[in-house]
């Protein structure tokens, strides 16, 4: 019989070996898929983002963490897909054009696959055409924005205006993030949610598309 705490226990302690051992017992077994989700991964998530916050995580944790969770996620991923189970929403996420960062975007990138969305990794140094072929494409209704200097910060005002110029501006909720991004240039720009971390990222989703 699978020890399921373990899987929680080894999302919360980065250890991937474990997780995908544990996962790949679990589902021999006949368990859920889902019941694997939000049961064991999405809570062991949780608690890791309020461990950041609360400085007793730092990257190096939320990095290794995002590992485990991805090799649970790996095993279970086709089987939802299978079965028709919807993602919470579709999230293209990249460090807008002219930015190469990706740390804060691969961070907020798991905090959010952890959190039940589908990832469009669309990388670094992305162009507004890129965001807006992802609406198109792929089906993206989130958009999430990362930049990590002053100075490509004015990408996502463009990102927005292509947006709206290509006529999918209505069809996405865009979330910013970043070490220079504020609450106030987000509201500046039109955004729909704002997180000054990758932990907040989640709730920010989530109140954006009203889940």
């Amino acid at each position: 019989m699978a020890d399921l705490k373990q899987l929680h226990d080894a999302v919360l302690n980065g250890d991937a070996k474990t997780a995908k051992a544990v996962t790949e017992a679990a589902l021999a077994e006949g368990i859920e898929p889902m019941k694997l989700v939000q049961g064991y991964m999405m809570p062991a998530m949780a608690e890791v983002g309020r461990r950041f916050e609360c400085n007793e995580y730092f990257v190096p944790e939320l990095l290794l963490a995002a590992r485990a969770m991805k090799a649970s996620l790996e095993l279970v991923r086709p089987l939802l897909a299978a079965k028709g189970t919807q993602p919470v929403g579709r999230v293209a996420i990249g460090t807008v054009k002219g930015d190469l960062h990706d740390i804060g975007k691969n961070l907020v990138a798991a905090m959010l696959e952890g959190g039940g969305y589908e990832i469009i990794d669309l990388g670094v140094n992305v162009t507004p055409e890129q965001f807006i072929a992802a609406v198109k494409e792929k089906g993206a209704n989130i958009i999430a924005m990362s930049a990590l200097l002053t100075t490509t910060m004015p990408s996502m005002k463009t990102t927005m205006d292509a947006l709206k110029q290509a006529g999918v501006r209505e069809r996405v909720k865009i979330l910013v993030g970043g070490a220079p991004v504020t609450q106030k240039y987000a509201d500046d720009i039109g955004a729909d949610g704002f997180s000054e971390s990758a932990a907040g990222a989640v709730a920010a989703a989530a109140k954006a598309v009203g889940v």
